[in-house]
């Protein structure tokens, strides 16, 4: 049995290979797949569950592999911004063109056309809970000083009610 006061812990620099273990599953196109997949939305979790490792393996990864963190952080934030803006939009509301298709007596029509999308009053509500939270926030937080106690017993006090301990 090895003593715990005099067992050194193995540890590596990052990118050194580390030994004795298992190989590493870590390939050279992960770090785009997973950008991909962030774009799609994919959670650390949900790329665990697709290159088949735990999802510590994932953290690991990205400490150890730069490209491999650097790909997910892009792919991440371009999913958030392409998010970002298409709520903006919906909350203004906005214009695009469109092609209208319609068949009449075998005879197919191509018409094009411009659709308006009104303003989403809950986009705008969700956006402005998150960008100015405290203006836009349902839960107001109030603030008491005092003693309650003493509130309570002043409150009381004069009204013939009687105060049992």
């Amino acid at each position: 049995m090895t003593d715990k006061k005099t067992a050194k812990a193995r540890t590596s620099a990052p990118g050194e290979a580390k030994s004795p273990g298992r190989p590493t599953k870590y390939r050279e196109e992960f770090p785009e797949q997973a950008r991909k997949l962030c774009l799609l939305g994919a959670t650390d979790a949900e790329l665990a569950d697709f290159f088949e490792v735990n999802p510590d393996t994932i953290t690991e990864w990205k400490n150890v592999h730069e490209e491999f963190s650097v790909s997910i952080k892009r792919g991440k934030l371009q999913a958030d911004a392409n998010v970002a803006d298409r709520l903006y939009q919906r909350a203004l509301g906005y214009e695009h063109e469109d092609t209208h298709v319609s068949n009449y007596q075998g005879v197919i029509t191509l018409t094009p056309i411009k659709k308006v999308h009104a303003p989403d009053t809950t986009a705008a509500i969700f956006w402005l809970k998150n960008r100015q939270a405290k203006q836009w926030r349902e839960k107001q937080e109030v603030e008491h000083t005092g003693n309650l106690l003493d509130s309570l017993l002043a409150a009381v006090d004069g009204t013939g009610l009687k105060v049992v301990p």
